[in-house]
């Protein structure tokens, strides 16, 4: 099993950057697949960004190719998301999880308990 907790959401204006970090106890992050999904009020939960485990090869959603990176550093056991250009679209309950499979997959087994990210336009 693995826990994970989040920190470094909070209130940025449009245009501003943001580090997410997701620290995980138990095995190190890079024997999971990691991601981050994010959920704003009344619409669905969506996937944002993946790293997968032993390769460490990512992907992104569409709509935050190019402003966001995912990153992992074992030593840490941290998994972190650089947010840049921030739009206030991008507000939302910022969630991380983690998978045993090498598939980046829509329902991962673990998730953290959620950062809030506001961006005021």
């Amino acid at each position: 099993q693995v826990q994970l907790v989040e920190s470094g959401g909070g209130l940025v204006q449009a245009g501003g950057s943001l580090r997410l970090s997701c620290a995980a106890s138990g095995r190190t992050v890079s024997t999971y697949t990691m991601g981050w999904f994010r959920q704003a009020p009344g619409k669905e939960r969506e996937f944002v960004a993946g790293i997968r485990k032993s390769s460490g090869s990512t992907r992104y959603a569409e709509s935050v190719k190019g402003r966001f990176t995912i990153s992992r550093d074992s030593a840490k056991n941290t998994v972190y998301l650089q947010m840049n250009s921030l739009k206030p679209e991008d507000t939302a309950v910022y969630y991380c999880t983690a998978d045993g499979g090498v598939v980046l997959t829509t329902n991962p087994s673990y998730w953290g308990q959620g950062t809030q990210v506001t961006v005021s336009s």
